[in-house]
């Protein structure tokens, strides 16, 4: 390990505080009532109700969302058997990823036992505590021992991750590399170099998903394990034994159609590498060296698919693909185990989700290069945030269908929409929207439609039936593009496209657009240039002709200029004063809407009104009630400022036509969000509880409040949701993200259909 990088690893477990992992309480515990709810006396309720009956451990404990990672340290990964003690990095490491990416939460366990009878002991007598336990970096074969009897034991899921993580992994790689080559999986012969744990899971799911025992040769240090070799034999080895004179890898590769390593670095050869089949597939997974230098296999077989264990190569094979998400499955249906229909199915979701398209997520993590599936691309990057979406809903199937399941799922549909949590921030408060959306698609256009962003969103409308979109962009372009990312969406077929060097309604187009904007000294022939050049005004007046129910732009250029041309064209609804922006901000403590943040420098108290009635509406969209408060250095008449006296007028304003509204004001932010604070300063509040709706006095409160918070509270922002218009028009932001094109093409169609309902 290169000096750099192993102080920084030091200081990355040391600071701020040593270790990755600390326990965090999900109730609170801030009165007298908490303490006596959490723990004497109301706690005795929560026992009781478990005693009574053991399910309800799972309603009403961690237990389960619980995983134990246990290890001995008797095999820890490129380091050996450096013992339990040094080995909980490695586990406190695990843990955050079973957090990070399927919201699992870990205990890690580091047992000093080697013997297998006392780990098996200790291990068992900690099911009351877990829903599933992780073995973890066990020497084989007493890990062999140490699984079987605990899955025996235990009512509970028990998964050795370094025997089927692997597998799984090695399962989809291989399964998609056969899809690539075309070869039968039946009929290919497949050679192994290293007859580990590792190793013989691979060997046994390979075996499930297809490939002939008879065609298979295993090697390890001492050569071809043959019938009749007693020397470091082990019965699980045993059953891969072939009746052969063959003693070495160089005689048994040759003609083979996959070569499996887990063994040592440079065991295979070049030369061995010309012997093998046609499109032959080189699993390389020794670490930090493989089998073979990839380089070296292409240069022998430039028509091999090559994986390795590594990350600075293509098709890494990582079990943290797996084993997230196999957990995540199993944990929701209450499995009591995790058994080979449930692993099969883990594979087959792997595989699958590599031939789709990637999410800007895998892009942005591999530097913005797009891969789609192919030699270089035959299993998932870790980073696509699909996984889980993929992999948790086909092993809870699998647990149900083979009979293992204690809590099945009977809504899949609602199952996969809550897994959507893991993947987007924003998915929870976005679902009441969504839904919306799906009921009813209108037509949204969006005017950089050749921005990869957009596409990549619209690829997601087009699949969840959000909206029926239209795209502004130039059709060689966009189709190169949609090619390039490996979009499914076919330009100007299912998704029609206005060209603006070349459209049938380009007369009809800038004629409109002359008309609207002659007394503001636009010519014929600048109309006509302006029509041509810029996408803004296109997007607009599709909608103002009825070409279009509604549209999205903004994600290249300056946020003014859009607006200028949205109110240019479409214009503001009658009898509304001024456009304004909500910003929607998602954080830990809740999710809060702030208005104005884009568009009114200072609006005067009758602006203010009209934007949180405005405003209130689209949180009302979100399944929300509005809770508003306004806003302001003086709290409840503590200070007599113009602006102040502002935030008072507009409450009055508010309090006479809007009653039923539950605004409040003008407060400090700590009032608007917390009540008690509120009922000290001011009891006879109309606003309950925290306030959703935040209005502020300035443009530049709105604003500076918003990014803060969402920078220094690591918030999540929608938006921003334009308000005023005469139809339904959005401004973005240039640091969008296709998600975020995603959740504002669902909040565009819900706007469009109050509007039409509104007609």
């Amino acid at each position: 390990m290169a000096k750099d990088l192993r102080e920084a690893a030091l200081a990355y477990h040391r600071e701020p505080k040593p270790g990755k992992l600390e326990i965090s309480a999900t109730k609170p515990l801030g009165n007298q009532r908490d303490l006596a709810l959490a723990y004497s006396p109301g706690v005795a309720s929560a026992c009781e109700a478990i005693a009574e009956d053991p399910a309800q451990a799972s309603a009403l404990t961690a237990r389960g969302n619980l995983v134990g990672v246990v290890t001995n340290g008797t095999a820890v990964l490129g380091l050996g058997a450096i013992g339990p003690l040094a080995s909980k990095p490695v586990m406190e490491g695990k843990a955050v990823l079973f957090k990070k990416f399927a919201g699992i939460d870990v205990f890690d366990i580091e047992l000093d036992a080697l013997n297998p009878e006392r780990f098996v002991e200790v291990v068992a007598a900690l099911e009351p505590t877990f829903g599933g336990i992780n073995l973890e970096d066990i020497k084989a074969p007493e890990c062999f021992e140490i699984e079987a009897a605990l899955r025996e034991r235990m009512n509970i899921p028990v998964f050795h991750d370094d025997q089927h993580g692997t597998a799984i992994i090695v399962g989809a790689a291989i399964y998609n590399g056969l899809r690539l080559v075309g070869k039968d999986i039946a009929s290919v012969k497949l050679v192994t170099s290293g007859a580990g744990a590792a190793a013989l899971a691979c060997l046994d799911l390979l075996v499930s998903l297809g490939v002939k025992r008879e065609n298979i040769w295993v090697t390890d240090i001492l050569g071809v394990v043959y019938e009749g070799r007693e020397e470091q034999m082990d019965r699980w080895k045993a059953r891969y034994a072939q009746p052969t004179d063959a003693r070495s890898l160089a005689e048994v590769i040759a003609g083979a159609d996959v070569f499996m390593g887990l063994s040592a670095p440079g065991v295979l050869k070049p030369e061995m590498v010309k012997t093998m089949a046609d499109k032959p597939i080189i699993m390389a997974l020794a670490n930090p060296v493989p089998e073979i230098m990839p380089e070296e296999a292409k240069e022998a077989r430039p028509d091999a698919i090559i994986a390795t264990g590594r990350s600075d190569y293509p098709n890494q094979v990582n079990n943290v693909l797996c084993f997230p998400y196999i957990f995540r499955g199993a944990l929701d249906v209450g499995a009591t185990a995790v058994n080979e229909e449930m692993k099969l199915a883990c594979v087959r979701a792997i595989a699958d989700l590599a031939m789709k398209e990637q999410s800007e997520i895998v892009a942005q993590a591999m530097g913005g290069e797009d891969r789609s599936f192919g030699p270089d691309y035959v299993i998932p990057s870790p980073f696509d945030p699909r996984l889980i979406l993929e992999i948790a809903p086909a092993v809870a199937r699998a647990a149900m269908d083979s009979g293992v399941a204690t809590r099945p799922i009977t809504d899949f549909d609602a199952y996969c929409q809550n897994l959507q949590r893991f993947v987007f921030r924003s998915g929870l408060i976005m679902k009441p929207i969504f839904q919306r959306a799906k009921e009813n698609p209108k037509r949204v256009i969006y005017a950089e439609g050749e921005d990869e962003r957009v596409l990549r969103a619209v690829q997601v409308v087009v699949d969840e039936g959000l909206a029926e979109p239209i795209l502004v962009g130039r059709p060689d372009v966009v189709a190169t593009r949609v090619k390039r990312l490996g979009l499914r969406i076919r330009p100007g077929e299912d998704v029609p496209l206005i060209n603006p060097q070349d459209d049938p309604r380009f007369r009809t187009y800038w004629q409109t657009y002359h008309g609207l904007m002659e007394r503001k000294g636009v010519s014929p022939e600048a109309a006509r240039e302006i029509v041509r050049t810029r996408s803004t005004v296109i997007a607009a007046l599709a909608v103002k002709l009825g070409d279009a129910d509604a549209m999205i732009c903004g994600t290249t250029g300056r946020y003014k200029r859009h607006l200028d041309h949205v109110t240019g064209v479409i214009g503001k609804a009658s009898e509304t004063r001024d456009c304004s922006a909500i910003s929607l901000v998602i954080l830990p403590s809740g999710s809060y809407f702030i208005v104005d943040t884009y568009v009114t420098a200072d609006p005067t108290a009758e602006e203010l009104a009209e934007m949180t009635v405005l405003a209130s509406h689209h949180v009302s969209r979100f399944g929300l009630q509005p809770k508003v408060a306004l806003l302001s250095h003086s709290n409840f008449g503590s200070g007599d400022t113009a602006s102040a006296r502002k935030m008072r007028q507009a409450l009055k304003i508010l309090h006479r036509d809007h009653p039923d509204l539950e605004v409040e004001g003008e407060m400090h932010a700590d009032a608007a969000l917390s009540e008690s604070i509120r009922e000290h300063i001011f009891p006879n509040s109309k606003l309950k509880g925290a306030a959703n709706l935040l209005v502020m006095p300035t443009l530049d409160a709105a604003n500076i409040a918003f990014n803060m918070v969402k920078a220094s509270g690591g918030g999540l922002s929608v938006g921003p949701i334009l308000i005023g218009t005469a139809a339904p028009a959005h401004v973005l932001t240039p640091s969008v993200s296709a998600r975020g094109i995603v959740n504002m093409s669902a909040i565009a169609v819900a706007d469009a259909q109050d509007r039409t309902i509104e007609e």
